[in-house]
Formats: structure tokens, C-alpha cells, sequence
């Protein structure tokens, strides 16, 4: 019955779950996951030498890339890609010993923030050789003398690198390779791969030397005997291999950065340009599995912070320098809502990406986290780019050097579908993979109902009444940590949260209560047996409790490391209020996810699961549904901490890129800020005191003034689009067509007299007659 009732296992889901491995995300289907653990075991940090290439290299990389200019020019000026490969950035996961830079995943995470916050297309372009390049994958799998051929030309900037996996029929499952296949076969002695493939959205396909080719490899003829096996493998092939076709490009919307088609028929692959050789055949989807956690876990969410960061910089700046009703807009209700949603959003995702950035360090690669960090980070990053478009008004919407959002927005859309779009991570991977492959019982029983090993039948029964034991230990532990944190979270004072270590306690228990509520209900939707893994509404909701549930944790560990360095006293930081903003948002989330879970519990169990669930989760209804968003005061404290200075300004203004040069937007922003706070100040003093302004007051005044009306221009041109600028004597089609209207329209000073008394006649006539 159990093998019945069990989702039937594909080869490809069987691998799955022995690649990656299994950390946090496991601590959290028990039920009870150790923060104190979070904190002892993770530390942020660069070395020296990374801090330096992050003040010097970088710095001078985002000095070189004009984002307007490159977007207008669809490609990277040839100076910085010279720099690039110069200064090493598509090395520097490749190790020293091959001449690469060898650095952390959290360097790497801060040079594509750093970047992203000047230039989303060269973010893009770095990405690709630090997360899925074959680079990486060479270092780890290659064979001695692939990665003597390779990692050095790599390392150089001579060879840049793609990787070809996404296929015409793909779509999100891009290991399904339909229409990416190869035959074993022998030609001169020589065994080797006959192959035909369809790649598109390559990025960095146009202008790379080798790319990593991702197909699936038949053996017919028993040719490969006892080493390697068939399966998913990948080839490198040099841009001159014959029969290799790369170059054409796509356009994603208006960005820059090179993404294109890498196809092939018939094209012979001698075994040794297999990545790893023989023995690695039909290896693909370990190695595809294990490093995509950079990329989706790292990469992706480096570039919701950017947006996040560079947003919150200088949108909070923009909100007390410009005026509307002689007000600073940074007063209005409305935009305190937005700008503190914006600054707790941006919050949850720097801290979620310190922590994974901290994982991957530690040798770790958890599939699980990597997808919710994928899927919440962008995701959060798109709503804090809409609310920050929507604050700056006209601002955002005129394109040109002025406007430091609207490439962030225009290039949200890709990030969300890349690499797995978000819907598909949501409703299918996140608890897909989660449910079996995190779940502390799960594993073991579904081997032993696999297995024909004797003592299986006696393995499946140990694990069946340990997991029966696991749905009643949570069982109990949601409904007492439900009654105990409603009655905590009711009787708790509304300004709490400003003593620091009882802000991280009361926060720390909402996350176990969660946490318990989250492990007992994917018991129960386990009880759904092969109908779960299609029941995608319901594994969405799970999705979001779990998402919700790590980023609470990220977001007291990210307090915990830095609440020392913050330089005020507890509270006035503006730190702790954030922390609350965000905490109390996700233990919403996560609230709403399980409530909505319960109220749409899939057949057959339908209703009683429902009803079952609801019991553990909030066994008396909403009573002890305590969490709720966040109320007026606190929303006000974040938006003000956002709009003067402050140390939480200070924490987003972290690694954005400020040129210091007049005419960036940004820097003009920073410093108008504090100049324009004072002279508020001064104004407000002026009018309470009625008296006039003193000489040094006055000159604050005017300064702020001249300011303001600086950062209040958009960018506007005599000449716009390729023919505007391009074609001699060109007039715009409106303009010509009203001026041979009929020969020529006079204008009014010239026939305005002679044109009344032509309309007055008119209007004679028609009256005469109509009588």
C-alpha cells in the first residue's frame, strides 16, 4: 500500500536527491531549527585582498560603464571589457593555483552588487563565469589536462565562458535537453560523441570562446563498456570546433549584455572534450545540480540587492529633498508606507543573501535554500523597484544619465524568469524537493521502498513509526507554541523591539512556532501520496511558510552580527526598528501561506486535512493567529531613519556605487541630503521664532534651494532614436505633415484675423441655411 500510495520516482528526481546537500533547510522541517546555531556557525567577512578589489577594481569598473550609454550602445564599451579580462573579474572563482583570483562566494556576491548598482548589464556579463561558467565546473570535475588547457585561459580573460542548457522546449526544466542529444561512437580509433543540439537564452553565448554543452548521451553500441554511463553530459567545445554555430543574439527588453542560440548538428566530440572525461559521462546533472546553487542561490539575489540597496539610497534621499505643497514628500503618509516597505523588503533580502553567501562558504550546497533565494529575493526586489518607481513619479519614467531606476526596472523581468522562472520554482521546486529531500525520515523510507535488499521491508517499517512519531511531536509543539505565542505576541509592548535581545527572543520563538506548524503540515500533505507532487497550489502556499521561515531566521542572524557595529545606542540605530518591520511582515507571510493552505486543502483529504491542519496550526482559529503587518508608528520610524541621515542609511549605503563626481545622481543625492534636513531645520526655527534668517542660515537656505531644483530635472533631448540623430535634414513626420497640410497652414499671427471672420461667415451661411 505504502508503494502505491508513494509519487512514483524518476531516474532524474532519484539523483536529485543525492545531489547538494541538506542544512538549514532540514533544521526546519524538524520542526525546531537553532538559530544559536546560525550564529556560531556563519560569519560574514571578506579577506583583504577582496575588500581591495571591491574599493579599487570595482570602483574603477563602474567609473568606466556609463548604464545609459550601454543600453543606447547594446554592448559593453571595448574598454571595459578589456578591463574585465585584464583585472580578472570572469576568474574569480577559479583557484590561485590556476591563476584566477580564488575568492569567496561572498566577494563575488559584493562585486555583483557593487556592479549591479552602476550597471545591471555588466553584473549580468560577470555573473555567468563565477556562477554556471564552466570555469567552476572545470575546477571541480575537469580532468588533468582540461584544466591545464582551460583554467589558465580562463583565468586570463582569454577564453570567456558560457554554458549551453536552456533549449527550445525546455522552458524551466532545462534538464529535460529535448532536442540536445548524442551518440556514443568510433571514428579511427578514436570514441567519441556524435551530437546535435538547440540552445537559446546563452548568456554571453555571442562573444565566448568555450562553451559547456549540455546533452543526452546514448550508448546503443555498449561502446562506452564499464566507465562512464549515458545520460546527461557535458562537452566543451572552443568557438572553432566544427559544426559548433554561436553568434546570432536575442534581446532581452532593453538590456545590453550578451545572451544568444549555441547550436549544432552531427557535430563529432572526441571523449577527451567531455568535461571530465569518459568516466564523467552521464555525470551532467550532479555536477548541473551542485553548482547551481551559486548561481541561483548567489548570483540572482546579488542583483536584488543591488536594486534594493541603490534604491533605498537614493530614493530615501529623494523623499526629504523634494518638495510637493512646500512640503518634503518624505512627510506624506503615503510614501512613509512605501519607503518603509521598501527599506524592511530590502532588509530581508541583504540579510538572506549574507546567509546563503555564508552557507555556500562553508562548503555547503543546499538546493532547497537556493531556490527560495531565487524565487523570494527577486521577487521582493521587483516590489521594491515598482514602489521605488512609483515614489519618483516622473523621475523614474525619463530615461538618461538623471535616472539611476529605470534600468534596475527594466531589467527586473529577466532576473524573475532566468534560471528557473519563479513560478515554477514556487509551486513545483521549492517544496517539491523540500518535502522529500530536507525532511528528516523521508529519504530513507522512500529507499527502502525501493530496495531489494532484504532487511528493506524492516528499514521501511523503522522509518514509518519514526515518521508517525515526527507528526505528532509537531503536532504537539504547534499547538503549544501557537497558544504561547499568541499570548505573548498580544501582551507584547508595541515599542519592544528597541531593547535588542528581547526583540531576537520573542521574534526567535514566532519562527519555532512557524517552524513546527510548517513540519506538521507537510506531514499531512504527505498523507496525499502521489497526487502531492501535482497539487502545485498547495506547495506554493508551503513554499511561501518556508520561504518566510528562513528569511525570519537571516534576518535576526544578519541582527545578531551586526547590531555591535551599528555606533548608536540600542534603538536609535534605526536597525532594530527595521528588524521588527521585517520580522512582523514574514511572520505574517508565513501565517497567511498556512492559513490559506488549510482553507484549500486538496482531495481526497480536502476538508479533514483542513480541519487537521488548522488544529495543529492555530487551534483556535484566529485567536491565535496573532501576527499581523506592521502598524503607523513603527512604518513612520523606518521611513524617517530612511530619509535623514542615519545608521541604517548607512547599512544600505554599504557597497553602492557613488562616483563622487558632479552630475551622478546618486552622489548628488547623498549630499544634498543632510544640506537639505538642516535647512527644514532652519525654516521650521524661522517660522516658530518669526524672525529672519542670519547670513550663514540664509546661505544653508539658498544652498538646499539650488540643490532641490537640481535633483528635480529629468533629462530631456533635441534629438531622440537612431533616425532623429542619424539622418540629415530629418523632420519629425507630424511636423511635415502639418506643415504641407493643404499647402501650408498659416499661423495665427499671420491669418487669425482673416480666419475668425471666414468662421463667422460660415456660421452665417449654415444658419440661413437651416432656416
Amino acid at each position: 500500500m505504502a508503494k502505491k500510495m508513494m509519487p512514483k520516482i524518476s531516474e532524474t528526481e532519484r539523483v536529485a536527491l543525492g545531489c547538494g546537500s541538506v542544512g538549514f533547510d532540514g533544521d526546519i522541517f524538524t520542526g525546531s531549527p537553532s538559530l544559536k546555531h546560525l550564529v556560531d556557525t556563519y560569519t560574514p567577512g571578506l579577506s583583504a585582498e577582496e575588500q581591495s578589489f571591491l574599493d579599487v577594481e570595482c570602483q574603477e569598473l563602474c567609473n568606466i560603464c556609463d548604464d545609459f550609454e550601454v543600453i543606447n550602445n547594446s554592448d559593453l564599451p571595448a574598454e571595459a571589457w578589456q578591463y574585465l579580462r585584464d583585472k580578472g573579474f570572469f576568474a574569480m572563482k577559479i583557484p590561485k593555483e590556476w591563476g584566477g583570483k580564488g575568492f569567496s562566494t561572498a566577494a563575488v556576491s559584493a562585486v555583483l552588487m557593487k556592479v549591479g548598482t552602476k550597471c545591471a548589464d555588466a553584473n549580468a556579463t560577470i555573473a555567468v563565469p563565477n556562477s554556471l561558467g564552466p570555469g567552476e565546473l572545470l575546477a571541480r570535475y575537469g580532468t588533468p589536462e582540461q584544466q591545464a588547457y582551460f583554467l589558465p585561459r580562463l583565468a586570463s580573460g582569454q577564453l570567456i565562458p558560457c554554458f549551453g542548457l536552456t533549449g527550445p522546449h525546455s522552458g524551466s526544466d532545462a534538464t529535460s535537453l529535448i532536442g540536445s542529444y548524442g551518440t556514443v561512437e568510433e571514428r579511427g580509433g578514436v570514441l567519441g560523441v556524435k551530437a546535435t543540439f538547440r540552445k537559446r537564452y546563452i548568456t554571453l553565448a555571442p562573444v565566448a570562446g568555450v562553451v559547456g554543452v549540455g546533452f543526452d548521451l546514448q550508448d546503443p553500441n555498449g561502446l562506452l563498456g564499464e566507465v562512464g554511463k549515458t545520460g546527461f553530459s557535458v562537452a566543451l567545445l572552443e568557438r572553432e570546433h566544427e559544426g559548433l554555430r554561436m553568434g546570432p543574439r536575442h534581446v532581452p527588453l532593453v538590456s545590453a549584455f550578451m545572451n544568444g542560440t549555441v547550436e549544432g548538428d552531427d557535430v563529432w566530440i572526441p571523449m577527451d572534450h567531455i568535461l571530465g572525461g569518459q568516466e564523467k559521462c552521464g555525470f551532467g546533472w550532479h555536477m548541473f545540480v551542485e553548482c547551481l546553487a551559486e548561481g541561483r542561490g548567489v548570483s540572482l539575489p546579488a542583483g536584488s540587492v543591488a536594486a534594493a540597496k541603490g534604491l533605498v539610497t537614493g530614493v530615501g534621499a529623494y523623499c526629504r529633498v523634494r518638495k510637493q505643497f512646500k512640503v518634503p514628500i518624505a512627510e506624506f503618509g503615503g510614501i512613509q508606507e512605501v519607503l518603509a516597505r521598501m527599506g524592511s523588503q530590502s532588509l530581508i533580502c541583504v540579510a538572506g543573501a549574507d546567509l546563503m553567501n555564508c552557507i555556500i562558504d562553508n562548503h555547503e550546497a543546499p538546493m532547497v535554500i537556493s531556490s527560495i533565494m531565487k524565487q523570494s529575493c527577486t521577487e521582493r526586489g521587483r516590489r521594491i523597484i515598482l514602489d521605488g518607481m512609483d515614489v519618483l513619479g516622473g523621475a523614474g519614467i525619463c530615461r538618461g544619465d538623471m535616472n539611476f531606476a529605470s534600468s534596475a526596472y527594466l531589467s527586473v523581468p529577466i532576473a524573475i524568469t532566468v534560471e528557473g522562472a519563479n513560478i515554477m520554482t514556487r509551486s513545483f521546486q521549492i517544496m517539491g524537493q523540500g518535502i522529500t529531500r530536507c525532511h528528516p525520515h523521508m529519504v530513507p523510507l522512500i529507499e527502502s521502498l525501493s530496495s531489494e535488499e532484504k532487511d528493506a521491508p524492516q528499514v521501511f517499517r523503522k522509518q514509518f513509526f519514526k515518521m508517525v512519531g515526527h507528526v505528532f511531536e509537531n503536532l504537539g509543539l504547534s499547538i503549544g507554541r501557537g497558544l504561547k505565542s499568541s499570548v505573548s505576541t498580544a501582551l507584547r509592548s508595541d515599542s519592544a523591539y528597541k531593547n535588542g535581545s528581547k526583540l531576537v527572543s520573542h521574534h526567535e520563538q514566532q519562527m519555532l512556532r512557524l517552524s513546527a506548524n510548517l513540519a506538521f503540515s507537510a506531514d499531512l500533505a504527505l498523507l496525499l501520496g502521489g497526487r502531492l507532487k501535482f497539487e502545485e497550489l498547495l506547495l506554493g502556499r508551503l513554499a511561501d511558510a518556508m520561504g518566510a521561515i528562513y528569511l525570519g531566521h537571516a534576518v535576526l542572524w544578519h541582527y545578531e552580527k551586526r547590531k555591535g557595529t551599528m555606533g548608536s545606542a540600542q534603538g536609535e540605530s534605526g536597525l532594530e526598528a527595521a528588524t521588527e518591520h521585517a520580522m512582523m511582515t514574514l511572520e505574517h507571510e508565513g501565517q497567511v501561506a498556512l492559513q490559506e493552505a488549510a482553507a484549500n486543502f486538496p482531495s481526497p483529504l480536502g476538508k479533514l486535512g483542513g480541519l487537521l491542519m488548522n488544529a495543529g496550526c492555530a487551534p483556535l482559529g484566529n485567536l491565535t493567529r496573532p501576527y499581523s503587518m506592521p502598524g503607523d508608528v513603527l512604518t513612520k520610524e523606518v521611513a524617517s531613519k530612511l530619509t535623514h541621515p542615519s545608521q541604517l542609511r548607512d547599512l544600505f549605503q554599504e557597497n553602492v556605487f557613488v562616483s563622487g563626481e558632479q552630475g551622478d545622481r546618486v552622489t548628488e543625492l547623498i549630499k544634498a541630503l543632510p544640506v537639505c534636513v538642516e535647512a527644514d531645520k532652519i525654516a521650521s526655527s524661522l517660522r516658530k521664532d518669526k524672525r529672519q534668517a542670519t547670513s550663514s542660515e540664509q546661505e544653508t537656505l539658498d544652498l538646499a534651494e539650488s540643490m532641490r531644483d537640481a535633483i528635480v530635472q529629468v533629462n530631456v533631448y533635441d534629438q531622440h532614436g537612431p533616425q532623429e540623430r542619424m539622418e540629415a535634414g530629418y523632420e519629425r513626420p507630424a511636423l511635415a505633415q502639418t506643415a504641407n497640410w493643404d499647402g501650408g497652414v498659416p499661423s495665427f499671427a499671420q491669418d487669425g484675423k482673416s480666419s475668425v471672420a471666414d468662421w463667422e461667415g460660415k456660421t452665417k451661411q449654415s444658419s440661413q441655411l437651416a432656416a
